[in-house]
């Protein structure tokens, strides 16, 4: 691959990433050795057994491998589990699944060529609630939600690594680095919020200046923010990177009726 073009003062993605899984929860092995069907609301239907905390066995519309994975629990019951694909090296499935209410949301990500993204972020994401076969749900199905439009919050990473978020709309969010290798540097990027429970809520973003798109959940009774990023470095080599941080709200604007974002 080539090297990724970016602005002259720009950050590469392996720049910010070094470190930023400082504040991270820990992966378990709490899902070791069980198997999960699911079922997802377009139709597609994916089987699962955790073969270790870091190995897992696929069957996805008549293929099957098995491949790197990891397991975090992020809340009771709620577990983000991440994979990643050998032989789709620009693909990974993000799954956030609670085995007690038997509801399931997939982020699938795929790193787009330039021609292909035509202008929009070259990372892409495709959202589908489901459900865990055998389990009758007992909680709302995932939706995309606008509870944090107005939200201004910081997020610690590590010592070397605070971020401000302000979520802007439906669509699009604001940050800016406070503290590391980015500071002063900002950008307003493309967005997505599902709320998955009560206080529980997946928030994705797709930057355009560098080929990278982040998925985390956010817990937000612990204040606790749990993800990774996918994307490309500097040197054209495909990066997936952990990330998590303590969340700190800062402030919330509240706007009058009919001047709502979209």
């Amino acid at each position: 691959m080539t090297a990724q073009p970016r602005p002259a003062d720009w950050k590469n993605y392996e720049d910010f990433a070094d470190g930023i899984d400082h504040n991270r929860l820990p992966r378990t092995d709490a899902l070791v050795g069980m198997s999960f069907a699911l079922l997802f609301t377009d139709g597609r239907e994916l089987s699962l057994r955790f073969e270790a905390s870091d190995a897992v066995t696929w069957t996805d519309d008549g293929a099957s491998d098995t491949d790197w994975c990891e397991v975090i629990a992020v809340a009771q019951d709620t577990y983000f589990i991440d994979l990643v694909f050998k032989s789709r090296p620009r693909e990974s499935d993000t799954l956030v699944v609670n085995t007690r209410t038997g509801r399931v949301l997939s982020i699938y990500a795929t790193i787009r060529s330039a021609e292909e993204a035509k202008g929009d972020p070259r990372v892409d994401q495709a959202f589908r609630p489901g459900t865990i076969s055998g389990i009758s749900p007992s909680a709302p199905e995932p939706a995309e939600t606008r509870d944090l439009i107005g939200l201004r919050a910081h997020f610690t990473y590590s010592p070397n690594h605070v971020y401000e978020h302000t979520y802007l709309s439906s669509k699009r969010y604001a940050w800016q680095n406070l503290v590391g290798v980015q500071r002063g540097q900002g950008d307003v990027d493309m967005a997505t919020t599902y709320k998955f429970d009560d206080s529980l809520y997946v928030f994705t973003f797709r930057e355009f200046l560098i080929p990278v798109a982040s998925i985390f959940f956010y817990n937000l009774i612990d204040n606790r923010s749990t993800g990774k990023f996918l994307g490309i470095t500097g040197d054209g080599a495909i990066a997936n990177n952990p990330a998590g941080a303590f969340i700190r709200k800062a402030s919330m604007t509240y706007y009058s009726p009919g001047q709502e974002p979209v």
